[in-house]
């Protein structure tokens, strides 16, 4: 790490937040100027209004701010992997660009985790979104994920959280697993805290998400939960898979047994047997598929060290600029 690198990296994804950022941008610089050295990361998903043309105006008159514009949108886990992946400060701040996150929180969190915490994660205890689309479905998330991972949390989806460097360092991040870090880096021996933030109602822009994406974090859980308790040993789902596919494949054939020996059935064109033999192979295969495709990929990327993004360019002072 460069001497002259920032204490604090401020890590802002967005999708069409043209006006948002001109208020986070001096909300952040007010909170931290003086504070703390810092950076600011802007990564822009692949926006299509003025957001790009905002972020490379505040860029030429701030050297403390970076811009990283993505070819297209990948998605928030893919946005915040890039600003990870970019940032020079020992300690990693992640936040929205919505102005719903209050940077006047991330002093507190910082302080949170000068007390010996690896990360710290924004609880929204008092939240302004939507009961239906958002908060209900929240819930149900939030205790759901506690529930499989071990680490128990209010409020998984807040993007608000303070990491140390090198806990991301060991973490990748895929699909919409960006919410699972706290999850992840526990598992890697990390200490995880929670602390109330303030949380503000959207005056600009619109939400980007919705009902639809609980399928998709749903789906994220069961390979984060895979991973986690059977990416080194797999024979463990595998196997007992396989015996319980042994044991309905021995149930039902006593079964057929059963009707061939005391009804005169014809095994063999036992529409039962057949039926339940398909599903349970089908079952089975499409199972373990999925898994092996998932240990593929991350095998694949993390091999070759390729992410899962595409940067059209990089805004950032050189050297010299940020000397003057």
């Amino acid at each position: 790490m460069a001497k002259d690198s920032p204490e604090v990296s401020v890590v802002v994804p967005l999708l069409d937040e043209q006006d948002n950022i001109g208020p986070l941008y001096e909300q952040i610089t007010q909170t931290l100027a003086g504070e703390h050295s810092y950076e600011i990361i802007f990564v822009d998903d692949g926006s299509v209004d003025e957001s790009f043309a905002v972020l490379a105006k505040l860029q030429k008159a701030d050297a403390k701010v970076r811009v990283i514009r993505f070819r297209r949108n990948f998605g928030q886990t893919a946005a915040m992997a890039a600003g990870f992946a970019h940032a020079r400060g020992q300690i990693i701040i992640a936040m929205d660009a919505d102005l719903q996150n209050d940077p006047a929180d991330i002093p507190k969190m910082i302080a949170k985790l000068g007390e010996g915490f690896d990360v710290v994660s924004g609880w929204r205890k008092i939240r302004h979104d939507n009961a239906l689309t958002r908060l209900l479905p929240s819930k149900m998330a939030n205790w759901l994920i506690s529930k499989i991972t071990g680490v128990k949390l209010h409020d998984y989806g807040c993007t608000l959280k303070a990491y140390r460097r090198e806990v991301l360092a060991e973490t990748k991040l895929y699909g919409e697993m960006h919410r699972f870090i706290p999850a992840l880096a526990s598992w890697s021996g990390a200490t995880i805290a929670e602390m109330v933030v303030n949380h503000r109602p959207r005056t600009a822009g619109v939400a980007k998400y919705g009902l639809a994406r609980t399928w998709k974090v749903l789906l994220d859980l069961i390979t984060v939960k895979f991973l986690g308790s059977f990416s080194t040993k797999p024979i463990y789902i595998f196997g007992s898979l396989g015996l319980l596919s042994a044991a309905g494949s021995i149930l039902f054939g006593l079964a057929v047994i059963y009707q061939k020996l005391s009804h005169g059935n014809d095994m063999s064109g036992n529409p039962l047997l057949i039926l339940t033999a398909v599903f349970i192979i089908a079952t089975i295969q499409f199972i373990l598929m999925g898994l092996l495709a998932e240990l593929l990929v991350r095998t694949y990327h993390e091999s070759q060290n390729r992410p899962t993004y595409v940067i059209k360019e990089i805004l950032e002072a050189t050297d010299q600029e940020g000397e003057k």
